[in-house]
């Protein structure tokens, strides 16, 4: 097929981490994750309108010109629908949602539960930590006593599923937001976080994510807040292992 000069998506696969974040903000359905990276499907599929480059975050998306295929709206009425039984969540079980490694389902290898439920765990673990409520971002207020002179714990929602002692390990002593980087509508987070970072004495803020890499965004949302706010408070970043463990903070892998 002959090719024209003209704008067209350019994804820098160094920079990709297999988020998918992307996929479902192409209305064409010209990117699918391939092998953990994202991947223009064929050139034809896109119309070079960049409307999936604001959701990656790692920036790894561009509208380039070059030489490439004219956009074929037939052919991208096609590709929908072949793919229509998968993504409304009736086609091959292996298919995954979003096209997000993330996502993708599997069982975790626990201890046996042969002492029921109605064992007694250590004391410790039973008492709550929460100090505060509501607790999800979307419902906090953005001034009040829970903020004053507070260390602030931002946490994915799945961190406390995961993390048998996250009340003990994690929240103890702090002020809880919890979000979904990757289901919720995170646009007005950045302004919110921007405002509670700048009216109040905020003392520390720690960042709990998961380690599937489209939990990365709720970091990249706190530290542009933190950076829009003028604040500079202290952030740490804890990665969390879908087992549970802590496998990464501040960057450094633990044993």
């Amino acid at each position: 097929m002959a090719k024209t000069t003209r704008k067209i998506v350019r994804i820098d696969a160094d920079k990709c981490n297999g988020c998918g974040a992307c996929v479902p903000a192409c209305a064409e359905g010209a990117i699918q994750i391939i092998d953990g990276k994202a991947r223009l499907l064929a050139e034809n599929l896109c119309d070079g309108l960049g409307a999936c480059l604001g959701e990656c975050p790692r920036g790894a998306i561009e509208i380039s010109e070059r030489p490439a295929e004219e956009f074929d709206l037939s052919a991208v009425e096609e590709r929908k629908q072949q793919a229509g039984p998968s993504s409304s969540g009736q086609g091959a079980a292996d298919t995954l949602p979003c096209g997000c490694p993330g996502t993708m389902a599997r069982k975790l290898a626990r201890p046996s539960a042969a002492e029921g439920p109605d064992a007694s765990p250590p004391k410790e673990s039973c008492v709550s930590r929460l100090g505060q409520w509501p607790v999800q971002l979307t419902l906090v207020p953005v001034a009040g006593d829970i903020w004053r002179d507070a260390d602030v714990l931002i946490s994915a929602d799945c961190v406390a599923y995961a993390m048998g002692d996250f009340h003990h390990r994690l929240l103890a002593g702090k002020t809880l937001a919890v979000a979904c980087p990757k289901l919720d509508d995170t646009r007005p987070y950045l302004e919110k976080l921007k405002t509670i970072f700048a009216g109040n004495d905020i003392r520390h803020v720690t960042v709990a994510r998961m380690e599937v890499p489209c939990c990365a965004g709720l970091e990249r949302l706190v530290r542009e807040a933190l950076a829009a706010s003028g604040k500079s408070i202290p952030l740490d970043v804890v990665v969390v292992a879908l087992e549970g463990r802590v496998v990464e903070v501040n960057g450094i892998r633990v044993a």
